[in-house]
C-alpha cells in the first residue's frame, strides 16, 4: 500500500474527564476510499477536528503526508480539502462569488478553476443564484466545491450527503468514486450505511471514543447480509 497519506497514532482527546477518543490508531492510504463510522457521540467529529489541527490531542499525534498536525503544526493540511458540518457562505452573494472570493486565497486557482468545480458538483445552473436561496443539498455541493478548490490530494468529509435527495446522493457516490480514481484519498465519515458500503474500499467503526473494528468492506460483510448489519452487530453490547 505504500506510506500512509493519513495516520493516527494512540490518538486520544479528554475533556473534563470525559473520553471523546481512546487510544485510536489508524492508516489512511493514498487512493482510497476510507469509511468512519460510529454512532452519535462516538468521536469521530473529535477525531476529526484533531486531524485539521483544530483540537489539540490530550496524548499521541496526528501525521498528515508524513508530517505532524497540531493546532500549531498545519503546513501540511495545505494539500487537505475538508467539508464538517454546514458550510458558511455569505447568504446575499452567489454561490459563483462565494467561490471566488475562496479562490482568491490560492494563487493557483483561476476563474476556469472555479467554473470546473460548480459544474462538477452539478451547480453551474444556478451559480448566478444568491446562496440564502440554496436548499441544504445545495449548499453541501457548493461546501465541496469549496474543499475541491485547490486540488487537495486528502478530501475530509463529515456527512457530505447531509440534504441531499437520493439523485444528489448516487452523484455524490461517482464523484467521490471520480476523485479516488483520480489519485484523490477520501477520508468519509457517515451515517448512511449503505452510501459507504458502495463507495469505501475499507472502514473503521468508532464507539464510545474505541476502534471496535476495521478493515476492508469484503472483509467486514463476511457472514453479514450488509453493512448495517455488521454495524449494529459491533456496537450493540452483547446481553
Amino acid at each position: 500500500m505504500g506510506k500512509p497519506v493519513l495516520r493516527l497514532r494512540h490518538l486520544s482527546k479528554h475533556f473534563k474527564g470525559v473520553r471523546a477518543v481512546e487510544n485510536l490508531t489508524l492508516e489512511v492510504y493514498a487512493g482510497e476510499c476510507f469509511g468512519f463510522l460510529g454512532p452519535n457521540g462516538a468521536g469521530k467529529t473529535t477525531t476529526i477536528g484533531m486531524i485539521l489541527g483544530l483540537l489539540r490531542p490530550t496524548s499521541g499525534h496526528v501525521e498528515v503526508f508524513g508530517r505532524p498536525v497540531t493546532p500549531t503544526h498545519t503546513a501540511s493540511l495545505q494539500e487537505v480539502g475538508a467539508l464538517v458540518g454546514t458550510p458558511g457562505f455569505y447568504p446575499y452573494l452567489s454561490g459563483r462569488v462565494n467561490l471566488r472570493l475562496l479562490a482568491s486565497l490560492y494563487p493557483s486557482v483561476n476563474e476556469a478553476r472555479v467554473e470546473a468545480m460548480l459544474a462538477r458538483v452539478g451547480l453551474e445552473a444556478a451559480a448566478h443564484r444568491k446562496v440564502k436561496t440554496y436548499s441544504t443539498g445545495m449548499k453541501q455541493r457548493l461546501g465541496l466545491a469549496a474543499a475541491l478548490l485547490h486540488r487537495p490530494r486528502l478530501l475530509v468529509l463529515d456527512e457530505p450527503t447531509s440534504g441531499l435527495d437520493p439523485v444528489g446522493m448516487a452523484e455524490m457516490r461517482q464523484l467521490l468514486r471520480d476523485l479516488t480514481q483520480d489519485g484523490v484519498t477520501v477520508f468519509l465519515s457517515s451515517h448512511l450505511l449503505h452510501e459507504v458500503e458502495q463507495v469505501c474500499d475499507r472502514v473503521a467503526v468508532l464507539h464510545r471514543g474505541q476502534l471496535l473494528a476495521h478493515g476492508t468492506v469484503v472483509d467486514l460483510l463476511r457472514g453479514h447480509q450488509d453493512l448495517e448489519a455488521f454495524f449494529m452487530e459491533a456496537v450493540t453490547p452483547t446481553p
